[in-house]
């Protein structure tokens, strides 16, 4: 099976389908890095990652493109010109330091390769960032929906860019043209050549076999100049897929953020919670454009403010866990009807509340809330070196004893603990990978 690798630039020196290319076959090393880098970063660079991209080095090794060649065969053992040091079967030692450490580590004696490094664009970060999440459950809403322009396939044309060549449908147009010129085959080209060899190597040819010769010379001049005048590949066989723009309806959807600005939650939490609705709101804007986002911070009461104030705002004071619930139901049922939006929650708290109020967050998401939400997400924070609560779900104070009942009973409320940083992103994968019937991820 013959490999095209086509090598010329798109316009203004870009090649976008090498680059992409290069970008499927390092996926894995370059995943890997995203997520350590999505892990260490601080709050402050959430908003630089979406608008600049992110820099990312990966190992040297396995960076160059695999090709077939020709080896030498056997087991040969040689000695290259100019060397003076060294005959067949000398053993030469591992040069220190090895390969690919970069910076200022080398080795003495041997040469190395740096790490690769290069920087992805913003939607090439996002892009693996959040690759195979989506907003669970999403359904049709028959009443309101919303109209994007997207494309599709419409069939091929003869003219395009390099990433839209149809390989099997220009191959295909390319052998029928050659069939219909009866273009000479490289084998018949071959025996032509081996059938005038044998006869110029006769010692002593006859009359007849002198003229054969001229003969098949003739036909061999002939033939290859057929050869080069029906081309292998002619432009007039290359075929390209082309897109249409194409209106596409969506379902409306709008999640609502929840956030614990209480007393109770010191910079340390607030810094978490702030984490996680950033990767949020990053998931949200990239990979569905028309989710309406409700932002609602609570303390003894609770306010819905804009996207400034609830990440950067320093308000505090007691906490009531229930008026941020209380007014998530409020602005559903002024601006939301649930026949007509999906609706989703999202809510980060460090698990205290006051009195007995847990009952009645039990008694709002069970016969208000849940009822209409396709998914409801909370997340608790936890003291740093509190492993035991971490790692047994059956701990907890009343709040998170009293959501633990609720998950009991409502398959679509997922509820987490975190403690580092470093939790944030493989718990937010665990929230949004998708999920079958049932409430397990798929």
């Amino acid at each position: 099976m013959h490999q095209f690798i086509d090598r010329r630039a798109n316009p203004k020196g870009k090649s976008h389908g090498n680059r992409q290319r290069f970008l499927r076959r390092a996926r894995d090393n370059i995943k890997e890095r995203v997520d350590r880098s999505v892990r260490d970063k601080s709050i402050q660079d959430g908003d630089g990652v979406a608008a600049e991209g992110e820099k990312v080095t990966i190992p040297s090794k396995g960076l160059q493109e695999p090709r077939f060649f020709h080896g030498p065969g056997g087991n040969r053992k040689y000695v290259l010109p100019g060397n003076k040091e060294f005959v067949v079967g000398d053993a030469i030692p591992k040069p220190d330091g090895g390969s690919g450490q970069g910076g200022r580590k080398a080795s003495e004696d041997g040469e190395g390769n740096d790490d690769f490094s290069f920087t992805l664009t913003r939607d090439e970060y996002l892009e693996i960032l959040f690759d195979g999440l989506e907003l669970p459950d999403l359904v049709e809403k028959s009443t309101v929906e919303t109209e994007t322009i997207g494309s599709r396939r419409a069939g091929l044309t003869t003219a395009g860019t390099p990433n839209n060549l149809n390989l099997v449908r220009t191959m295909r147009n390319s052998l029928g043209r050659r069939i219909a010129l009866r273009r000479p085959s490289a084998q018949a080209e071959a025996d032509l050549k081996a059938e005038i060899e044998m006869l110029a190597g006769l010692p002593s040819p006859t009359e007849a076999q002198a003229v054969l010769l001229e003969e098949l010379q003739t036909r061999l001049d002939a033939l290859q100049r057929k050869r080069k005048v029906v081309g292998y590949i002619d432009p007039i066989d290359l075929r390209f897929d082309t897109h249409v723009p194409e209106k596409i309806r969506k379902s409306r959807a709008v999640v609502f953020c929840l956030m614990d600005v209480s007393g109770s939650m010191q910079e340390r939490e607030k810094d978490l919670g702030k984490r996680f609705f950033l990767l949020l709101h990053l998931f949200l804007s990239r990979c569905h454009e028309h989710t309406e986002l409700v932002f609602i911070r609570h303390t003894h009461v609770a306010e819905e403010v804009d996207e400034e104030t609830f990440f950067y705002a320093r308000e505090t004071g007691g906490t009531i866990v229930s008026t941020a619930l209380d007014k998530m139901r409020e602005v559903i049922a002024e601006r939301f009807p649930p026949q007509e939006w999906n609706i989703y929650g999202a809510q980060v708290s460090d698990g205290e509340n006051f009195g007995n109020d847990s009952v009645q967050c039990r008694k709002l998401l069970l016969e208000d809330l849940l009822p209409v939400c396709q998914y409801y997400a909370y997340m608790e924070i936890v003291e740093e070196d509190a492993d035991t609560v971490l790692n047994n779900p059956e701990a907890g104070d009343d709040l998170w004893q009293n959501y633990r009942t609720v998950k009991a009973q409502a398959p679509h409320f997922e509820m987490q603990r975190v403690s580092h940083a470093a939790h944030i992103y493989p718990i937010f994968r665990e929230f949004f990978l998708p999920r079958i019937k049932g409430g397990q991820n798929a």
